[in-house]
């Protein structure tokens, strides 16, 4: 018999099965009742001048894409009301439980010094991550050179990718890590500033001995009780899920899979390679089972890639790294500072990203320049996690410090969704491999508490 969690993870699937086939039929009847300009017709109003004749057909073309864009969109919306309100949910635990799970793990720690330590750990991890994952990106796209070999049809120069570039400088990124106002930020999921003031915050009550117990005693119930709100959420998931894959198949259709099915498995095999090539090792030096970690975390992993989401699989994320054995001060430390930090499938895919642009417009980039790229990005990819469309941003910073037309970001938004459901999953899998690297080095055990 499966288990409840199982269960719950058999639904998803289904969900996604399920959405894939009724947004496939949706959209191939909407596609099949839109009518095209007769061939006649189009000659008829041409009056048998050939110019005329294409000019009409290019826009009537124009006209019926425009067309079926817009009806489909308004079509997928009405299913994507169902995500938005599970993704609108798991936003609503996130900070509560971020600040909890934190003050409580801090005030277990003590004092700054053992912060400090294990701080100076997570990030010595993260920046190593980081490198092996831009310096992954690189050599695929250098590898395999699909930018070239796909031979796309580039935008026109005046096309608008709906990307605005974001230069990352000094003072907007201290000003994103120390909050002017607990409120606000909590108020706007800005995971970073809430991990800052839990920091001061869980270090001054732990210091203050008997006096502040009783507000670590409120944490740690406020931390229950956002646990048990995140199962009430889960319950939802599936329906979530749902929405989100039947309005991104209305819109996109599987016959965009067909054009870049070359790009896709370049991508996907790469983020494979990184977990169970790169990972996966880093795990068997530090004497991690890593097939058993993944299977703590399969649910949230789930969840990330159906819904695009790494933030969906925040809070369950938590709890399970728990049941796995890695204590509460390292989770509650390591993981927030992961969304900020450590999105291993989104650093990645800037570096894959923006030579793939250079290679379709016959732009190349120099392995001087390269370099310089990876180096820059180690940096900048930091803190964007409060960006929308966060991969997006950096890699059109990227495209126009190097000279590359920025509308090359069209050639992946038709894709830009399947391929972010991969490195969602992706960041998922690389934080919890973090958090598990961190509790090796302070020494912890890693013995699982309870079933999967």
């Amino acid at each position: 018999m499966f288990s409840k969690k199982n269960r719950l993870i058999t639904i998803i699937v289904i969900s996604m099965i399920l959405g894939i086939i009724i947004g496939y039929g949706i959209n191939k009847s909407i596609t099949n009742e839109i009518p095209k300009l007769e061939t006649s017709y189009i000659k008829h109003l041409s009056k048998g001048n050939p110019e005329i004749e294409q000019q009409i057909l290019h826009a009537s073309e124009q006209l019926y894409v425009s067309q079926l864009k817009k009806i489909k969109k308004n079509v997928a919306s009405n299913f994507s009301i169902l995500s938005d309100i599970f993704l609108r949910l798991i936003k609503m635990i996130i900070a509560p439980l971020v600040l909890s799970v934190l003050v409580m793990g801090v005030a277990k720690v003590g004092d700054f010094k053992s912060v400090g330590r294990i701080g100076g750990k997570t990030i010595i991890y993260f920046t190593f991550a980081t490198l092996l994952a831009l310096t992954l990106g690189l050599v695929l796209v250098n590898l395999f050179e699909p930018g070239k070999v796909m031979a796309l049809e580039l935008p026109p120069n005046s096309a608008d990718a709906g990307v605005k570039t974001n230069t990352q400088t000094a003072s907007n990124f201290i000003a994103h890590i120390v909050p002017d106002s607990i409120v606000r930020v909590m108020a706007e999921n800005e995971i970073l500033p809430i991990v800052v003031f839990a920091l001061f915050f869980g270090i001054a009550a732990a210091s203050i001995g008997e006096i502040g117990k009783p507000m670590i005693n409120i944490m740690d119930s406020l931390s229950h009780i956002m646990f048990k709100v995140t199962n009430f959420v889960m319950g939802f998931a599936p329906i979530g899920i749902f929405g989100a894959i039947t309005a991104v198949v209305i819109q996109q259709g599987l016959d965009v899979l067909g054009g870049y099915v070359y790009l896709i498995a370049c991508f996907f095999g790469g983020l494979l390679f990184f977990v169970f090539g790169i990972l996966f090792t880093i795990c068997l030096v530090l004497g991690i089972n890593f097939f058993s970690l993944l299977s703590y975390i399969k649910e949230p992993i789930l969840l990330a890639f159906s819904t695009a989401s790494s933030e969906s699989a925040m809070p369950k994320t938590i709890e399970q790294l728990e049941k796995f054995g890695i204590s509460n001060r390292i989770v509650s430390f390591v993981l927030p500072l992961g969304y900020s930090f450590n999105l291993d499938g989104s650093i990645m895919y800037m570096t894959f990203a923006t030579v793939f642009i250079a290679q379709a417009y016959g732009i190349e980039m120099t392995m001087g320049d390269q370099i310089q790229m990876m180096l820059i990005l180690l940096i900048t990819s930091k803190g964007m996690a409060g960006v929308p469309r966060a991969s997006l941003v950096v890699i059109a910073g990227m495209l126009t410090m190097f000279h590359i037309p920025v509308e090359g970001l069209l050639l992946l938004l038709a894709i830009d969704q399947i391929l972010d459901m991969g490195r969602s999953a992706i960041n998922v899998i690389g934080n919890a491999v973090a958090s598990a690297v961190v509790a090796k080095w302070e020494g912890e055990t890693l013995t699982p508490k309870s079933e999967v």
